[in-house]
């Protein structure tokens, strides 16, 4: 089974500044604007290098890589993003969005990929997701297809996401929603239904790869130090949205009725603003693949015994997620990150850099994406 997201508690994080001189009341004016209290020196942003196609490859940005605390130690971390701890990437180009549906529509002609969604599912590959002991389902019933949310009419119970997530046949990256849906007048939102041997394979064709997991909580930070949010700590500030994400004060999670305010979905690669790095989107509108299997207590085996940052993390040599009950905890999860349009206060707050999940790798959905990086220096 793919994953979906869960229910966390918010909360948010609030800086508190400190002190002033006492003596500045006795020394005069110059005297205190000498020892006044300032506030500490912000670090200049990070420079932001967009490829040209001459200077380092078109639509990448060049993410110079360095030393930074990865996971949350926040009041909103789940236990897997804990504890925070020192991690050193190396540099690397990163697409500036998601890859869309017009750039795998692309793959797909010059190719003739066939995506997992649009095979016969294989029953030896599903077997391992399931209780042991579960009996093979009737041939028909294994057609190609994928899983599409597809919300309720009415306020639900969160603690059962089998209400707003069905299997439908016929669902692809064509048609994300089933058959009937298209991604005619869609070509710039990132492409979904693609698993995560889909996104090897484009990457493949594409000269690149997916990043490891070390490295897109990096570049999604942009150079802000333990933030909760890709943009700051402030999750709306001035009451703007920075990412597409579900806002639950306009409409409860998973509610889809008319009534509501229709389906809610992904919206183009590059409808907010970048951060630090010239990258866009980097939380919400569409979970992202990386390279890593997943295992929850990752961070906290990182961190044990380290005397120093971890370097270039891989990831681990094997999946381990004994969070879904009747799920095998071995069964393959390859990790996502990022959060997407369904993500909200209510359910799940993953559209932050922290935030992570397994998902089924063989497992397509209509709110996983991904986008890729390249080896290199800037320039090249």
């Amino acid at each position: 089974m793919a994953s979906i997201e869960q229910p966390q508690s918010p909360s948010r994080r609030r800086l508190l500044g400190g002190g002033a001189a006492a003596a500045a009341a006795v020394a005069g004016l110059g005297g205190w604007l000498a020892l006044a209290p300032r506030a500490p020196a912000r670090p200049a942003p990070p420079a932001v290098v967009l490829g040209d196609g001459v200077r380092g490859p078109a639509g990448m940005a060049w993410v110079p890589g360095g030393v930074f605390l990865m996971g949350s130690d926040h009041r909103m971390a789940q236990a897997n993003e804990r504890p925070a701890h020192p991690v050193r990437v190396q540099g690397f180009w990163m697409d500036t969005t998601h890859v869309t549906n017009d750039q795998f529509a692309a793959f797909v002609r010059q190719t003739g990929y066939v995506t997992t969604a649009e095979r016969t599912p294989d029953w030896e590959t599903i077997r391992v997701q399931l209780p042991p002991g579960t009996p093979r389902p009737p041939e028909g019933v294994l057609v190609p297809g994928a899983m599409v949310f597809v919300g309720t009419s009415a306020p639900v119970r969160l603690d059962d996401y089998a209400q707003w997530w069905r299997y439908v046949p016929g669902a692809d990256w064509r048609h994300p929603e089933g058959p009937d849906s298209s991604i005619e007048d869609r070509g710039d939102h990132p492409v979904v239904q693609v698993s995560h041997g889909d996104a090897q394979a484009y990457a493949r064709w594409a000269g690149k790869r997916l990043p490891t997991e070390a490295e897109w909580e990096f570049a999604a930070r942009g150079g802000l130090e333990q933030a909760t949010y890709a943009w700051g700590d402030e999750a709306q500030p001035g009451g703007a949205l920075l990412a597409n994400y579900w806002d639950a004060r306009a409409r409860p999670f998973p509610v889809v009725s008319a009534r509501a305010g229709g389906a809610a979905g992904t919206v183009a690669a590059g409808s907010f603003p970048a951060n630090g790095y010239g990258l866009h989107d980097m939380t919400g509108n569409a979970w992202q693949w990386v390279a890593d299997w997943y295992r929850a207590d990752e961070f906290t085996r990182q961190a044990r015994g380290a005397r120093g940052p971890v370097d270039n993390p891989q990831g681990p040599a094997q999946p381990f997620d004994p969070s879904e009950p009747g799920v095998p905890a071995q069964a393959p999860r390859r990790v996502i990150r990022g959060g997407s349009f369904l993500c909200n206060e209510d359910y799940c707050l993953s559209y932050r850099p922290s935030a992570r999940r397994g998902s089924d790798p063989h497992s397509p959905m209509s709110h996983v994406g991904f986008r890729l990086v390249r080896d290199g220096a800037p320039g090249i």
